[in-house]
Parts: C-alpha cells; sequence; structure tokens
C-alpha cells in the first residue's frame, strides 16, 4: 500500500467552516471528497510538527484539528529528519517562517513516505520550489515523496 503523509493544511481545510470564496469551497469540497473516498487506499502518516501545528489557535479549532489526526500514525523527527530541515532552509528556497514546511518534507522524505498531501501551493505544492528541495534531497541520498493537493491523488 502506497504512503501519505498529511500535513497541517489539509486537516485544516478538512474541519474549517465552509468558505464563501467560490475556489476554496472547492479545496474544501475536494479534500473532503479525498478523505472520506480515498484515505483508506493509503497508509496515511503526520509526525509530531503536524501536531504541533495543529495545536496552535483557538481551543475549538485545536480539538477539531487534533480529531482528524487522532488516528494516524506520527513518524518520528529524527536527527537525519532534522539534518534534512536545515539543508533545505539553507537553501534559501523557502522563507525562515516556513521551517515547519521544511520540515514536513524532511520527515516523509527521510520516512521514505511516496506522497506529501497538502493545501499549501504558496511552499510546498508549488512546482519550481519543490523541484528545488528535490534537489537537497536527492544530494543527501533521499528521494523526497511527489508533493501534491488532493485533487492531483484522486487516482485514475
Amino acid at each position: 500500500m502506497e504512503s501519505v503523509y498529511l500535513i497541517t493544511t489539509f486537516d485544516s481545510y478538512l474541519v474549517a467552516r465552509p468558505s464563501r470564496d467560490l475556489r476554496i469551497a472547492g479545496h474544501q469540497q475536494s479534500t473532503e471528497e479525498w478523505w472520506t473516498t480515498r484515505r483508506s487506499l493509503f497508509d496515511c502518516f503526520i509526525s509530531q510538527v503536524v501536531i504541533d501545528e495543529a495545536s496552535a489557535s483557538n481551543a475549538t479549532e485545536i480539538g477539531k484539528r487534533l480529531s482528524v489526526v487522532a488516528g494516524l500514525s506520527a513518524l518520528e523527527v529524527s536527527t537525519d529528519a532534522e539534518s534534512l530541515t536545515q539543508a533545505i532552509m539553507s537553501g534559501g528556497m523557502l522563507p525562515p517562517h516556513a521551517i515547519r514546511d521544511a520540515a514536513h518534507v524532511a520527515v516523509a522524505t527521510v520516512h521514505r513516505i511516496d506522497y506529501l498531501l497538502t493545501r499549501n501551493c504558496e511552499h510546498l505544492a508549488n512546482a519550481q520550489i519543490s523541484r528545488r528541495i528535490a534537489i537537497v534531497c536527492r544530494q543527501r541520498g533521499h528521494r523526497m515523496p511527489v508533493i501534491c493537493t488532493p485533487e492531483e491523488l484522486m487516482g485514475a
């Protein structure tokens, strides 16, 4: 079975109130569709980085996000993942405030996850940035997972 690492933007879209913005509402709908129809076809993982991010904000939202990830296995944030996070950040392709995005990629990469599922198209599901991050991963002997949105992981 293929594996998926779900980052915090995924569960945030899953539990958010329906948006009045049609584009965002469509993303929310496809996120829900992936969760209900496709999730069982994958081994799904998170990490402590996801738990930490999901635990930030108001109490109602924290509870909703944590309930989504509660049953998922958490991957270890190993020293190898921390080292790869620093290498990604040193490459300059992500701004300093996006260190957790680099950590998501690093954890999924060192654990040989097949896909990193995200709604973050600014830093992660961004073809130019992910290509440069993949080069850093390869230089360190790793294969980066395919970074994609739920729409891209809906199957044939």
